[in-house]
């Protein structure tokens, strides 16, 4: 039952997403900036406070990405302000004010008062709008926050223990669901980072996200190459970050999807059996995923189980190839030839 709830409570929380990311205003670009606050505050922390500081003991280092990691606030609430439209300084002092709130508070914060400020700095003359903007953005950006911090605690941070637990207690099973899920979508429009960010994901569990998405760096790199998706450079770039080319994968989401959850959910098995562990959460991403890694785990058993995961991850992928190789591929070609000609 504890399995069955929380994936269904991941698979609700992904629906929520998406249907924000596709139906709010400005969603998939509120929920690009989310990735990107994830990036900013989270990877510099995982980076710094775990590999340089803890790993290499400098201390100086871990002061770094104590200092980041404690502005996932911040840069939520500033990026997507900046991401609907809102002016630097004023994205900027929309953020400043979410300090010392989690990542998920200032984004859902930042997103509603940025169209407030949008207002302001188009209704109010110029000059006017700062001293507005400072008497009722600033506080109103902070109250939301606040309000929305426990709620988040009590939901999506609950559903992230729920399967951290769930995982201890039946690590085989939570792999493949984990692993695939978490793999699918880092080449969805919600980064497989901001999802693990959101549910305060640690431990195993991400630990399997860190490295089935690694290992679909490889998958993704075969798939895209036998199946003639594009050109190099379109092969390299999606195995480096399946989200730049999020309209080649959009446009083919069968072979892609069903293609990295298998492999993800052979990497999550992978990692579930060797026993490893990640602490640093919204680390799903292919190269900085697996140098965390080694701040938490023995160095060798990192590398064996990295190692085995872009084999099964380039597996997987030659395997995807073969049962999709009579489907019919929309290619870059076509699908970017067909919108610049829309543009024009």
């Amino acid at each position: 039952m504890e399995i069955i709830k929380g994936t269904a409570l991941l698979l609700l929380v992904l629906g929520l997403f998406s249907f924000f990311s596709f139906k709010a205003p400005k969603g998939m670009k509120a929920m690009g900036a989310l990735a990107n606050a994830a990036v900013a505050a989270f990877l510099v922390e995982a980076f710094q406070r775990y590999v340089g500081g803890d790993l290499l003991n400098f201390a100086f280092l871990g002061e770094v990405g104590d200092a980041a990691g404690s502005m996932g606030g911040v840069a939520a609430a500033a990026l997507v302000a900046l991401a609907l439209g809102v002016s630097p300084v004023y994205a900027l002092l929309l953020g400043v004010s979410c300090a010392g709130l989690g990542l998920l508070p200032g984004f859902f914060a930042g997103y509603i008062v940025a169209f407030i400020v949008l207002v302001i700095e188009k209704k109010v003359p110029a000059g006017l709008d700062l001293i507005v903007t400072i008497i009722i953005a600033a506080p109103l950006v902070r109250f939301i926050a606040v309000t929305v911090n426990p709620i988040v605690d009590a939901t999506l941070l609950n559903i992230g223990g729920i399967i951290t637990e769930t995982a201890n207690s039946n690590p085989i099973l939570m792999g493949i669901i984990l692993g695939g899920v978490i793999t699918v979508v880092a080449t969805a429009p919600l980064s497989s980072m901001a999802l693990t960010a959101m549910l305060g994901l640690t431990g195993l569990p991400m630990a399997i996200g860190a490295l089935a998405v690694f290992g679909s760096s490889f998958m993704n790199f075969v798939l895209f190459d036998r199946l003639k998706f594009g050109d190099r450079r379109t092969t390299i770039a999606v195995a480096i970050e399946p989200l730049t080319q999020a309209d080649i994968i959009s446009a083919n989401p069968i072979p892609v999807y069903i293609t990295n959850f298998i492999g993800g959910a052979a990497a999550g098995v992978v990692v579930s059996m060797f026993g490893l562990v990640n602490n640093a959460t919204g680390t799903a991403t292919p190269i900085a995923g697996l140098a965390v890694m080694y701040g938490f785990n023995d160095p060798m058993k990192v590398t064996i189980t990295a190692l085995i995961c872009a084999a099964t991850g380039a597996t997987a992928g030659f395997l995807g190839s073969l049962l999709f190789k009579n489907f019919k591929i929309r290619t870059v070609s076509q699908i970017r030839t067909k919108e610049e000609n829309q543009a024009a």
